[in-house]
């Protein structure tokens, strides 16, 4: 994994159980609203995943954070956490190198762009240098309210849903099926946009796809929707753009990475 700085922030794997409890607990406040006591937000999957931190180095404050789970081929996909909410059998004959990216979270008091620019440099830098062909995770809408979301899940339904062959299908038992129920939908493309979770807009930019349903998350009070983008897919332009921010950006290896 690749330490990386840029402006204020630098970008680090977690090293230490002090630092994944750091990411924990904010994952706590961004997911579930919790911010008294040191309520962690935890699962299983954290023991078998790289865990990214996002700190502001003048203050020492965590800004994001979020994890990486490796897969050598869509053959290990029933590994991932999303396998636990879709069917991800047509993913399973993809044949190149995999990553879920997960529990991407800002701190909720912090509005910086840059904290997003410099988490994608990092991601662009991991994929390039593991030879990464598909990045795959579950986009979180807040609140499990779907008429909050109308006009972003119509656009979602008539521009970016999944192509046939990746198609995930319905596992969980509560879920949104918005390319259907919305499909004469006009969205509102301004709001659409406006409440479209920002790491999801970033996917889109990319030609990122998603699955045709939402699924009902009341654990963590969300709505999310599988998420993929090939990397041989992404427009050249918008790849020497994330390339020129990694690139600029100072940066070692860093072997002391966690799983713990």
């Amino acid at each position: 994994m690749i330490a990386l700085t840029k402006g204020q922030y630098t970008v680090r794997p977690a090293r230490s159980g002090a630092d994944l409890r750091a990411a924990q607990r904010l994952r706590a406040r961004a997911f579930l609203g919790r911010t008294v006591g040191d309520v962690l937000d935890r699962d299983a999957f954290d023991a078998k995943c790289l865990h990214v931190l996002v700190e502001d180095r003048t203050t020492g404050r965590l800004a994001c954070c979020f994890r990486l789970l490796p897969l050598q081929s869509g053959a290990e996909i029933e590994r991932s956490y999303s396998a636990q909410f879709y069917d991800l059998s047509g993913l399973a004959a993809f044949p190149g190198r995999m990553v879920e990216l997960g529990r991407f979270c800002i701190d909720p008091d912090l509005h910086d762009p840059d904290i997003l620019r410099v988490a994608w440099a990092a991601m662009t830098r991991y994929v390039d240098d593991n030879g990464v062909e598909m990045l795959f995770g579950c986009s979180s809408f807040s609140g499990t309210r779907t008429e909050t979301y109308l006009d972003s899940f119509a656009m979602l339904a008539a521009r970016h849903i999944a192509p046939r062959r990746w198609r995930p299908r319905v596992k969980a038992p509560a879920v949104f099926d918005f390319a259907r129920q919305l499909r004469s939908r006009v969205p509102d493309a301004k709001r659409a946009m406006l409440r479209m979770p920002p790491l999801l807009r970033t996917y889109l930019l990319m030609g990122g796809w998603v699955s045709d349903h939402a699924v009902v998350d009341r654990q963590l009070d969300t709505l999310h929707v599988f998420t993929g983008i090939e990397i041989a897919a992404i427009p050249d332009t918008r790849k020497r753009l994330l390339r020129a921010v990694a690139d600029a950006v100072p940066h070692r290896r860093d072997t002391d990475a966690i799983p713990t």
